[in-house]
């Protein structure tokens, strides 16, 4: 039984790594992408908070960080400053995961909205501080809205596609430590 819930862990960590991956792929496609059209959402982002909420377990920080710097690198963003500030948000939603699995969902989307606004925000912040040139903040405010609004249907399809639920209170895992 052991061996099982191992190889669930595994099985989610690689069906995760796939997924950030095959966004990456399709964010690097040219899909008619014209000057000055409005930016599409951060599914990754989405994906990594709606995991991070409902099975931290599922998610480690070492890969998180690593699928997030690779594509720092790939999107040629200041590498690691993203990667940090996701990094810093989904470690304080692992810290609070007894709170976020009694929040009703639209309390939960407030949070994660916040936390994605709040990383705006800060890297925005840190780039202007430090005279990076970046795009104008209309379109890093949409690109976050959009991330926003779409954060529910990410977190519907994770439930109904993958499974991958909050898990109830008192459970235990096969070690028996509390979730």
């Amino acid at each position: 039984m052991v061996d099982i819930w191992r190889s669930a862990h595994w099985l989610y960590r690689a069906l995760f790594l796939a997924l950030a991956l095959g966004l990456l792929f399709f964010r690097l496609l040219p899909l008619g992408h014209s000057a000055g059209a409005l930016p599409g959402p951060d599914l990754l982002l989405c994906l990594i908070m709606a995991w991070v909420v409902r099975r931290p377990d599922f998610l480690p920080v070492y890969l998180i960080v690593f699928v997030v710097l690779i594509e720092d690198l790939i999107l040629m963003r200041p590498p690691g400053l993203w990667t940090a500030l996701v990094v810093l948000a989904t470690e304080f939603l692992r810290s609070r995961v007894a709170l976020t699995r009694e929040l009703n969902f639209v309390t939960e989307w407030i949070l994660v909205g916040s936390l994605m606004l709040g990383i705006l925000l800060a890297y925005r912040a840190i780039l202007g501080i430090s005279f990076v040139p970046q795009a104008p903040f209309g379109f890093a405010a949409v690109q976050v809205l959009w991330s926003i609004l779409l954060y529910p249907i990410v977190v519907g399809l994770s439930r109904l596609v993958l499974d991958l639920r909050k898990p109830a209170t008192g459970e235990i895992d096969s070690f028996g430590r509390r979730l």
